[in-house]
């Protein structure tokens, strides 16, 4: 009778953390077209070349079809200190790597920027810091010694930039409805990351709106370049000011509609402020 129950026992009491698993379980949430929260993220930080370090910024907006306005202000602001560091004030559905960096002083220290957004009534932030651990390498493919595109805008593209820090044109002025020609100077080294060995060095541009409350269109928002320079024209909606951002992309791998594919390199960030009249 013994052997018996223990014969019986013993699977029921193997069956028995299976239970508690099963019970444990918890459901993946829906997807969701609309309505969700939008989080801010920090991807890590390098240092510049003046001693100053840039702080790289994302976000993961949780709606798979809902673009988002958040001007900047309560719903959309850095603390402490200046409520704009350059963030975004529209956002595109799903995860979006390396938007934008944030300068911080050489003693910056143990000290923390933190980004909070208000979507769908609910509050998200995040901080960014200096941990030895979070630090990317950004500037430099470190297996290969690719690094990024340089962007340029202006006159033959004087006003030049490098990396997720990226550079910023001088504003420039449109007519509300009236197709507006915008030219990207760009060149790369050339350099492959080493996954890509056998495979001819690619590099690319993504223009996308940053920010603006009006409607944007975009003739070509990968407009190829050809002999160090691409153009396209650009359409606003309406009067307001606005901010586009130019992706400049090598080898770091497919992209998405205006997010870097590589993690930590090799990607630079270009923004045109634009007026429209």
């Amino acid at each position: 009778m013994i052997r018996t129950w223990a014969a019986v026992l013993i699977p029921l009491l193997a069956l028995a953390p299976l239970a508690v698993a099963q019970e444990s379980l918890v459901s993946a949430p829906l997807p969701h077209a609309k309505g969700q929260s939008v989080s801010p993220s920090f991807e890590g930080w390098y240092a510049n070349g003046d001693g100053s370090f840039s702080l790289v910024f994302g976000y993961f907006n949780r709606n798979y079809e809902e673009h988002i306005s958040l001007p900047i202000g309560q719903h959309n602001y850095f603390e402490p200190g200046a409520p704009d560091r350059g963030q975004p004030t529209f956002f595109y559905p799903r995860r979006q790597t390396g938007a934008f960096a944030v300068v911080v002083p050489a003693d910056f220290g143990e000290r923390q920027l933190r980004w909070s957004l208000t979507a769908n009534g609910e509050q998200i932030s995040i901080p960014g810091h200096l941990r030895p651990e979070w630090e990317i390498t950004a500037l430099e493919e470190v297996t290969s010694g690719n690094t990024p595109p340089v962007l340029g805008f202006g006159e033959a593209g004087d006003e030049q930039g490098q990396g997720p820090l990226g550079v910023t044109s001088s504003p420039i002025t449109v007519q509300a409805g009236r197709p507006a020609t915008v030219t990207i100077w760009a060149s790369d080294d050339g350099v492959k990351k080493s996954r890509a060995i056998g495979q001819p060095a690619r590099a690319g541009l993504v223009l996308s709106k940053y920010r603006g409350a009006g409607g944007v269109q975009i003739e070509n928002s990968r407009p190829p370049i050809a002999a160090g320079r691409a153009s396209t024209t650009v359409t606003f909606e309406r009067p307001g000011d606005y901010m586009l951002r130019v992706l400049g992309w090598d080898d770091s791998g497919g992209q998405g509609p205006i997010m870097a594919g590589g993690f930590f390199c090799c990607w630079t960030n270009g923004f045109i402020p634009v007026i429209v009249e």
